[in-house]
């Protein structure tokens, strides 16, 4: 499968709001798109938000690793890339890749061990097979996808 086939991807205008004390887009931000494009490819494939309510079910973040290379300032464009890279009965695991649409260069790149729950206990349930059939999986690094969609 194209790697393409398998990621989803958002931009993101970078406003004041998203500004540090150093003038650059701020980590927390960073981290708040993450979970914005998740979500977001979440519902492109069927699985949105009131959906996961309904069951009494969602995912909860268990860690996240990011590496952050370049900043990124007032006025740019942020393309936020996002993709299932492999998925155990209970979690799964989503990478993503940051750049600038107007000069590509990767901006970060992170990933986040997601667990499925029962949110009415907290407790860690076994992702459904419907669940697991709605997105492909892509075991490609950022820097794979990065330029395969840059490219």
């Amino acid at each position: 499968m194209p790697i393409s086939d398998a990621v989803y991807t958002l931009d993101f205008p970078v406003c004041d709001t998203d500004i540090d004390i150093q003038g650059r887009v701020s980590n927390v931000r960073y981290v708040a798109w993450m979970q914005d494009v998740a979500i977001a490819h979440s519902t492109a494939c069927g699985w949105s938000m009131e959906r996961y309510a309904a069951l009494g079910q969602s995912w909860v973040v268990r860690q996240h690793v990011i590496t952050y290379r370049r900043p990124a300032i007032i006025g740019d464009v942020v393309t936020a890339a996002t993709w299932i890279v492999g998925h155990a009965p209970r979690r799964c695991l989503r990478r993503y890749a940051f750049w600038l649409r107007t000069d590509p260069a990767l901006l970060a790149d992170a990933e986040t061990q997601w667990v499925y729950i029962n949110v009415t206990n907290g407790r860690p349930l076994t992702v459904p097979p419907e669940l697991l059939d709605a997105f492909a999986v892509e075991d490609a690094d950022a820097h794979a996808v990065f330029h395969a969609l840059t490219s």
